[in-house]
Order: C-alpha cells, then structure tokens, then sequence
C-alpha cells in the first residue's frame, strides 16, 4: 500500500522516550484552494443546499475567520453566491480590507458587518428570518460550519487515516466541537479521540459535541477526551511560549502550524506524551486542520510570523 503523502510521521525524542508514535495527517494540503476541517464540513452541506435549490450561502464569522475564507472559496468554486455577516463594526469608507476579507471578497463575497450585540443573536431562530428577509433566500451555514450534515465530511476523515495506518488515539483542536464529533462517528473498536479545547472554559464543549452526534448519529460516544488546558489565555490569545513552540515545530519538521487551532493541538498532545496519557506503543495521529491563512492577518497586525 502506498502510503498517503498527508501522512508525516514526527520525530520527536519525547516521544520516542515514551515508547509512542507519532504522525501528523496533513489535512491543510489536501485541497489547494479549500483546505483542512473546513471543506470537510461543507462537504454535505453544499450538498444540501444545491438539493434544495439554494443558489446562495449565507454565514457568520469574525473578521480573521477561517470558516469565512473557506465558504467564500466554496462559492467560487461550487458556483454559489456568498453572504458573510462579520462581527464587528463596519470599516470606514476607503479602509484596507484584512487579508482574509480582502480574499473572501476577491472570491466573490458580499460582506455585511454586526456589531457585537447583534451577532449574539445569530443562532435565534427570529433573527436568521430578519436575516434572510433582508437579504433573500439562501443557505444558512452556522458560524465555524458546524451542524449535523458537516459531522459526515469529518468522519470520512477516519476512513482514509485509517486506510494509511493503524492507530490508537486521533487528536484534534476543537473550537466548536463538529470536527471532534465527526470524527467520533467514524471511530471502531478501542480507538480513541483526544480534542484540545482552543478556547477559555473550554469543558461547554463536551455538552456541544455529545448534541452534535445525538442529532447525526441518534448516539453520545464515550471514546474520546476533553483536553482544556492548553487554550494559553483563550481563543485566538497566545504566549511567546507558544509562538516559540511554533517556530521550533517548523524548524524541526518543515510544518507550519497556527496560533489558533493547530500550535495548540501539538503543543498539548506532546505534553500529554509526557505526562504519560498515551500507553507505551500507542500510535497517535495528530490532525492537522489548516488554518495557515490566518497567518496573513496576524503578519498584518504584529509585523511576522515564526521564521
């Protein structure tokens, strides 16, 4: 069998001092133009709103979202028109786009800004109506894509890792639980998922993925773990610890990981291979679900990125 060229295995001595192997799935070099967990989740959703006879996808982001970037790219590239409703105040006239609007833009979407109490509304039923009454039918994608029809796009996911290699353990960042959730989906046997919460307070999100599967699989799942120690301050903060750790993945495996999702992910699991969360022989596969565009804005806003 030939192995997938999404398949990294990582050379990592604490690792190895464990007796645990570990890989890295290259999900963010699956597809050029729509990477990662993010086409995953589309996947049935566009499938479904080309059933339906949607000729419009209509979502929720902030301003440096990779959810935004991803269904702005699906629109070009599936042929639907796009909405995206950012949180915050509108720009003023003549005021440089950042790099992942002015990208949603150049694929071909209409932006709409919400300040922040109004986007606090966007999952009531009442204010999606006002939404699609003000600006015409369309498809509603949640903010991160996260639904029940975006679970079967993920646990695909499974399938295909587990066609490359035999594996104990499957870690993920988690920011809204729908990668975590499909995954657990495909699951069998002993194989274990292990989600690393990006975000403060993250223990909600058990509560979120146990819905999601109850609502695509009929079934909560046991096989997995919550791991909320390693949001370092909360979603989208972060320390020089972890930009250093960064860097140093970079430089020793040729990957570059984000400040928000993915550094998170390996900066926690390879903690957990040190604490001993992994038996001796395990081999753990680390998903590595894009995110690499927000690099541009952070570039933008504090002048680089890990050389």
């Amino acid at each position: 069998m030939t192995v997938s060229p999404l398949l990294q295995l990582l050379d990592e001595p604490i690792a190895a001092a464990r007796g645990v192997r570990l890989l890295l799935w290259r999900d963010d070099l699956a597809h050029p133009d729509l990477p990662g967990n993010k086409a995953r989740k589309l996947k049935y959703n566009l499938a479904a709103a080309r059933q339906q006879g949607h000729r419009t996808l209509l979502t929720f982001g902030g301003a440096y979202s990779n959810h935004i970037a991803a269904v702005a790219a699906a629109g070009r590239l599936f042929g639907f028109q796009t909405i995206g409703l950012i949180r915050g105040d509108e720009l003023p006239a003549g005021t440089a786009l950042n790099p992942t609007l002015a990208r949603a833009v150049a694929d071909g979407m209409a932006l709409h800004y919400l300040d922040r109490s109004t986007y606090r509304r966007r999952a009531e039923p009442e204010f999606l109506v006002e939404m699609l009454a003000k600006f015409g039918p369309a498809y509603v994608l949640p903010e991160g894509g996260t639904n029940a029809l975006a679970l079967p796009g993920c646990a695909e996911l499974v399938a295909e890792i587990r066609q490359q290699v035999a594996f104990d353990a499957l870690a993920v960042a988690v920011g809204t639980g729908g990668t975590l959730a499909g995954l657990l989906l495909g699951l069998a046997g002993p194989e274990q998922a292990v989600g690393v919460a990006a975000l403060k307070n993250g223990s909600f999100l058990r509560g979120e993925v146990d819905a999601l599967t109850q609502s695509a699989a009929g079934r909560t799942y046991a096989s997995y773990s919550l791991q909320t120690d390693y949001h370092f301050g909360g979603y989208a903060k972060y320390s020089n610890d972890l930009l250093t750790f960064i860097r140093q993945f970079r430089q020793r495996h040729g990957v570059l990981l984000d400040p928000i999702y993915t550094g998170k992910l390996l900066y926690g699991v390879l903690d957990l291979i040190v604490q001993g969360y992994f038996a001796r022989g395990s081999t753990v596969v680390a998903i590595h679900t894009g995110g690499q565009q927000a690099w541009a804005g952070w570039e933008a806003r504090f002048g680089g990125m890990p050389a």
